[in-house]
């Protein structure tokens, strides 16, 4: 008996480093998103969930971003120059430059060139030219598109069958889409015709879809001093101005969701949370054609790695899980977007969602094809030049500013932003 203690003591004993070298040897990893609500926190945990479990020696921990403004990249940013950022974490296209010219993020080129099966080709063209992008002319990769999404006006069914109005159809202009935020405000009470968000995205549909830009044409200076911008803002700003909006800087997706919203613009992040708290009949439309033609945006965001993580490989690998195409598809099945693949069943898996529901999915992809490339400005400071639009938009809207004197003056503002070292 002392004998066979003896040897358990021994291999007990032998034992003990091997166990204690796996437990150094796990590794854990945290990631984040900017989530729009509980639900798309729920579609990205699970997620996380589905590759920790077939992940042997990586431990995952996701953490759900607290703001959908760009509060969200600025505490990035501090978190990164601080040591307390995540090892692999979404931002928008617009902070690539910005995060990447800074040194934040890790050039990821030689790694994909050592993963078998990897190509940029499998993307859509347009965002991987933005995430190729040279800062000193060698061969670069700052991350991967996680999707790609575009506007559309949600609508609440029971407000438009209350005020007698059609539903919005493809083609419905401006006009068909002030008169329906009138006749639904005048149902009275806290009803209001029209909200969104006041970040560039909505704003700049106004401005784009009167004819004008945020740029000129090649991205190094400013587009607005036209007559088109004073038409945009001018429509946009009646609309605040008549009261047919929720107030400009109120967050419209609440007063929507307790049914109080007519039409509501947003990315196809905000379905998710729509499908799981509306309570009354809604669905989707293209945004209404401006007097330049059809208008959206093609957002897209990628995943990027810390530039100081302690795991660059895992990390790397962390990215292309998240972007692999069974992901992707699990994810545009559960509603949240549309997959950054141009390849495989991405499209018709989002196409296939919310069945039951009939959603007008196709609205989305329809404003993917006409969309304005969402731009991360690399010959120029995307942070400081939105920080100086969103002013002036807001100032257009409380009536301090009229949009001819926007127009007039923006340029002068941000065109010292676009200057290149």
């Amino acid at each position: 008996m002392f004998k066979r203690l003896l040897v358990l003591v021994i291999l007990a004993a032998l034992l003990l480093p091997v166990f204690a070298v796996n437990a150094q040897d796990e590794i854990t990893l945290r990631w984040r998103t900017r989530p729009d609500n509980q639900a798309e926190i729920d579609v990205y945990q699970a997620a996380s969930d589905e590759i920790d479990a077939a992940w042997d020696g990586v431990t995952l921990q996701y953490e759900p971003g607290g703001s959908e403004t760009a509060s969200y990249q600025d505490v990035l940013i501090t978190e990164l120059t601080g040591g307390t950022a995540p090892d692999v974490f979404w931002i928008p296209g617009t902070d690539v430059a910005r995060f990447a010219k800074l040194g934040l993020i890790l050039n990821l080129n030689d790694l994909a060139a050592q993963s078998e099966g990897f190509s940029k080709d499998d993307f859509y063209p347009q965002i991987m030219e933005h995430l190729s992008y040279s800062l000193d002319g060698s061969d670069t990769l700052w991350g991967l598109p996680r999707d790609a999404s575009a506007f559309a006006v949600y609508y609440n069914e029971d407000l438009f069958d209350e005020a007698g109005l059609d539903y919005p159809a493809e083609g419905w202009t401006w006009e068909d889409f002030r008169a329906a935020g009138e006749e639904i405000t005048a149902l009275g009470g806290d009803i209001k015709g029209f909200g969104m968000s006041n970040w560039w995205g909505p704003y700049g549909y106004f401005i784009n879809a009167a004819g004008s830009s945020f740029f000129n044409e090649d991205y190094t200076g400013c587009g607005l001093a036209n007559e088109n911008t004073v038409t945009g803002l001018d429509f946009m700003a009646s609309l605040y101005n008549d009261g047919l909006a929720v107030p400009y800087g109120e967050d419209p997706e609440p007063v929507f969701l307790a049914g109080n919203v007519g039409m509501f613009m947003n990315g196809r992040w905000a379905t998710p949370g729509v499908v799981a708290n509306a309570t009354f009949g809604w669905n989707v439309a293209e945004l209404p054609v401006g007097p330049g033609g059809p208008s959206n945006w093609l957002f897209w965001g990628a995943y990027v790695v810390n530039a100081n993580t302690e795991h660059p490989q895992e990390a790397w690998e962390l990215v292309m899980k998240l972007t692999s195409p069974e992901i992707q598809g699990k994810i545009a099945g559960l509603g949240a977007n549309i997959p950054s693949r141009v390849g495989g069943s991405g499209v018709d898996d989002f196409l296939a969602t919310f069945a039951d529901l009939e959603l007008n999915n196709q609205a989305f992809v329809n404003g993917l094809g006409y969309g304005v490339a969402e731009n991360p400005v690399w010959a120029g400071d995307w942070s400081s030049i939105g920080t100086a639009l969103d002013s002036g938009v807001a100032a257009v809207v409380a009536g301090d500013l009229s949009a001819q004197e926007f127009a007039d003056t923006i340029c002068a503002q941000v065109d010292p932003f676009f200057a290149t070292e």
